[in-house]
């Protein structure tokens, strides 16, 4: 990997596990609903328009479906459910917990798509496991409903990768980008209607813009870039790095504290992944 690969890569985690900060300061302020949905939007108008100004076309006609589908399983529900988490726990327990996206679709892998888990996945699984166990036992903090919202949304993002194997499409890389991000956000607006939140001071809409443009379209064509110079499988690496950041960030600007249990589990929520994309 040359270093400016490296750098991408480190910059790229770095905004994705600052994107938990962003949503554990907007959740509680705006409600779960609105996080989701305008961080959607935002990113979605935010990359229709710079591909509409180098001329890219996402083809919306023959992939629309796709799209929605894809969306709703990569953004919609899984940012509303990060959400809901984010009410209750920490920016640091929740990129922990999204570290279990990875363990999420080897499993699904295995019953869709027919993939065999080695024994060095069923042990990352077991650790996985483990590490879940002990940031939702009764040495932690957080509230049980909160924990299951969260590891719903790495659900669903396991999900999304073992449907998009087992029923792969020619739909483009950055289509699927603007797609999912637009469809995510028109399947959310009619909830933003019902219940329209209430006026955010200025340092939530930079949050939320944050969400939006950094951790939504910026990553994005991060993220792609990646895939076109090391391929897949390194850009996944990026999975390890994140919830580094994402704990680091709760502690510097949160003040969140960094207990035992909490480090205890996300180190076997870490080795676990690394065990299950390696295996």
């Amino acid at each position: 990997m040359r270093p400016s690969d490296a750098a991408r890569l480190t910059a790229l985690a770095a905004i994705w596990g600052a994107s938990f900060l962003f949503v554990r300061i907007t959740a509680p302020a705006i409600g779960p609903v609105a996080t989701a949905d305008l961080r959607m939007l935002i990113g979605g108008v935010a990359l229709a328009a710079w591909f509409a100004a180098i001329g890219f076309d996402p083809q919306w006609r023959r992939w629309w479906r796709y799209y929605l589908l894809i969306g709703a399983l990569t953004s919609a529900l899984p940012f509303l459910l990060w959400a809901i988490a984010a009410l209750e726990l920490t920016a640091g327990m929740l990129v922990v917990l999204n570290a279990t996206s990875p363990m999420w679709g080897a499993l699904l892998s295995a019953l869709i798509v027919g993939e065999r888990l080695s024994p060095a996945g069923i042990v990352g699984l077991a650790l996985g496991v483990g590490g879940v166990a002990l940031l939702a036992g009764p040495e932690g903090a957080a509230s049980l409903r909160s924990v299951a919202a969260a590891l719903g949304a790495a659900f669903c993002y396991g999900l999304s990768a073992a449907v998009m194997r087992r029923w792969s499409r020619d739909a483009p890389s950055r289509g699927m980008a603007v797609g999912t991000q637009i469809a995510g956000g028109v399947l959310l607006a009619p909830l933003l209607v019902l219940s329209p939140p209430a006026m955010p001071g200025p340092g939530i809409v930079a949050a939320l813009l944050a969400l939006g443009l950094v951790c939504g379209a910026a990553a994005y064509l991060l993220y792609f870039r990646l895939v076109a110079d090391i391929g897949a499988p390194g850009a996944l690496t990026v999975t390890y790095l994140i919830p580094v950041f994402g704990i680091l960030w709760g502690a510097l600007f949160l003040g969140e504290p960094l207990e035992p249990v909490m480090l205890g589990g996300a180190a076997l929520v870490i080795a676990g992944t690394v065990l299950v994309l390696r295996g």
